[in-house]
């Protein structure tokens, strides 16, 4: 492992600053472990028979196997991809055919049937023949620069010569060679998502071709390994938290277990990477991302449902920890049709195998917390009950790539119900076609006008009507998982530059009954007028002047606030006020507006309860939590 880590620092000596450069001239040393049969990438030749042996032995992997050969029985009379953007994208063709590729040759590789090589050879001679693969949106080069390498890789004993060049020729000349041209390569140097996905597809393509373009693949294979480290240390470190939250990590991380996979598999080394700092972590946090109803903490650009992952059984398996499988095993006893619209699905059981799901039981810890560019703590009663209690608090900074006005929001699960929640994202091209400026994170950009992604549609305080600071941060101060009580707290004051003088929030889960959410304002030199809010879909029902009850689903929970400042329980309705911003159907604000007088201090603590028995909350000074590093 030494070894391989000074091969990656070396790598990345010699590649920072330079990624773009001339051919490799080690192209010998590089490439000098290749496995010269192919297939190569992810499953050698010979290995579909040890993976048919593991598949046998559950039902639950002959299910998913059963999903990927019936839906390619369903592509075999469908039309290959068109090249049509939708906007200035192309990348739901590359999905479709990065999906269609790896799910037929992963059939034809396991049952032999010609009509899934024949469908396969189809599909991939379609995309060859496209004028490109839209380069200016460099995430479409990427995955159909995957799908061709493994189209290529998986049936090359199969195919023509003319059918092995004709692909060699796409990857090569809209693959590959974009990525030289720095007008599209500026993912070599991001911190993100497109930093991974990039350089895992192109490297792809690279090891799929590497005896033929030896030295072409040698500085593809130099560049990947020197550029991925830059998203991943700024992703994952020190904790495992990923700043782009749970759809998000679905994308750039699985791209990333499969570029690691990928250099495994067809050069017997990943260079160090996937020991980088938190890596290995990152699979717990996706895991504790879930709440008991099935929903995830979506906090950012992020959908609601999990679905069967296949980078969490890379992860059970390199980190030898079969826990992380405990929701996806679940998953896996009753897997939704839909599953097979995961492009990847193949790759479950290349990985997943690997694991004895008699092995899985439920996580020892109930407590998850993690530092980062999105610091996130994460709780609840119980893994094995439905109805468990489950909070998740997420702080950082609205300037991460694809973060939201969402510093200190939470989401609150109990009785099987979601009772605080968050709305997630909004389609990229509904925004982009009418003009809106998404991209631009600063404090005045138009990004911050759209509903779902500012403050004042998160479970966050605002003050005087104004944004929140969009160059704040804030991390998690203090976390207890102690006795029959969890807590994590934040010091939220430069979300708040010129609005307060200092805001704190605390919030837990006591007794493994209720949650509690504590926030304490010292007010600045002039009058403020506080907003709490928190988002449901129940049905609201204001009590009195310090209960609200809500329904949903035949059950009940209270909000509860408890404080000596006059306060006024509000709803607010959820309707946008832009043409361009997603309708929000079934959802209410529901909380309280407060004045805070210039110089005054306030605490205000808010219970979410079944019941009216709860113990009052201490001030948080005196919460027994300790620094979260």
């Amino acid at each position: 492992m030494k070894r391989a880590l000074l091969v990656l620092i070396t790598l990345i000596s010699l590649t920072t600053g330079r990624v773009a450069a001339q051919p490799a001239t080690d192209g010998g040393q590089v490439l000098k472990t290749l496995k010269q049969d192919h297939p190569r990438l992810l499953l050698l030749k010979g290995e579909e028979k040890v993976l048919l042996g593991q598949i046998r032995k559950y039902p639950q992997w002959q299910t998913v196997h059963k999903l990927i050969t019936d839906d390619c029985d369903r592509l075999l009379d469908t039309a290959p991809v068109e090249r049509i953007k939708i906007g200035k994208r192309l990348l739901d063709k590359s999905r479709e055919c990065l999906r269609r590729v790896f799910m037929l040759s992963y059939a034809y590789r396991t049952t032999g049937e010609q009509k899934y090589l024949a469908r396969a050879e189809k599909e991939l001679l379609a995309v060859a023949a496209f004028e490109d693969w839209n380069p200016t949106h460099f995430l479409d080069v990427a995955e159909m620069t995957m799908a061709v390498a493994i189209g290529y890789d998986w049936l090359f004993d199969k195919l023509s010569d003319q059918t092995r060049a004709r692909l060699r020729e796409a990857i090569v000349a809209k693959g590959i060679q974009p990525s030289m041209d720095k007008t599209y390569n500026w993912f070599l140097s991001a911190e993100h998502n497109w930093n991974q996905v990039c350089n895992a597809g192109i490297t792809f393509g690279a090891l799929a071709i590497a005896e033929h373009e030896p030295a072409m693949a040698a500085q593809i294979v130099n560049r990947a390994v020197g550029s991925v480290p830059k998203a991943m240390l700024h992703s994952y470190q020190p904790d495992g938290a990923y700043p782009e939250g749970f759809s998000y990590w679905g994308y750039g991380t699985s791209f990333n277990v499969l570029l690691i996979s990928a250099l495994q598999k067809a050069l017997g080394t990943d260079f160090g990477l996937a020991e980088s700092n938190g890596f290995l972590k990152t699979g717990a946090f996706m895991q504790n991302l879930v709440g008991p109803t099935g929903l995830a903490h979506n906090w950012g650009d992020s959908g609601l449902k999990e679905g069967l992952t296949p980078a969490l059984f890379w992860f059970a398996q390199r980190t030898q920890d079969p826990s992380l499988l405990w929701g996806q095993k679940a998953l896996l006893s009753a897997p939704a049709q839909t599953e097979v619209k995961n492009r990847i699905l193949p790759a479950l059981l290349i990985w997943g195998t690997q694991t004895e799901l008699s092995a899985v039981q439920a996580p020892a810890r109930k407590f998850w917390a993690g530092q980062g560019p999105s610091p996130v703590a994460l709780m609840r009663s119980s893994w094995e009950k439905p109805d468990a209690v489950f909070v998740g608090v997420k702080t950082g900074s609205p300037s991460v790539n694809h973060a939201h006005m969402d510093v200190g929001s939470f989401v609150m699960d109990a009785l099987g119900e979601r009772w605080a929640m968050d709305f997630g994202m909004q389609d990229y091209n509904s925004l982009e076609s009418k003009g809106v400026d998404l991209w631009n994170r600063s404090q005045d950009s138009q990004r911050w006008q759209v509903f779902r992604l500012n403050n004042f549609a998160h479970n966050v305080i605002s003050l005087n009507g104004q944004l929140t600071n969009a160059k704040g941060y804030a991390k998690i101060e203090g976390v207890s998982e102690s006795g029959q009580n969890m807590m994590a707290t934040t010091n939220l004051s430069e979300m708040y530059q010129d609005q307060a003088k200092a805001v704190s929030r605390g919030l837990g889960i006591i007794d493994q009954r209720y949650v509690v959410v504590r926030d304490e304002i010292e007010c600045g030199p002039k009058e403020a007028t506080m907003r709490w809010n928190m988002l449901t879909a129940a049905e609201v029902k204001v009590v009195d002047g310090k209960t609200v009850e809500l329904s949903q689903n035949g059950k009940k929970m209270l909000l509860i606030f408890d404080t000596q400042t006059p306060i006024s329980i509000r709803t607010w309705p959820t309707t946008p006020e832009h043409d361009y911003d997603a309708p929000n159907p079934g959802t209410v604000f529901v909380g309280f507006e407060a004045t805070l007088p210039a110089g005054s201090r306030h605490s205000f603590t808010t219970y979410l309860s079944p019941s009216s028995n709860v113990t009052p909350a201490k001030p948080l000074a005196e919460w027994p939590v300790k620094p979260l590093k």
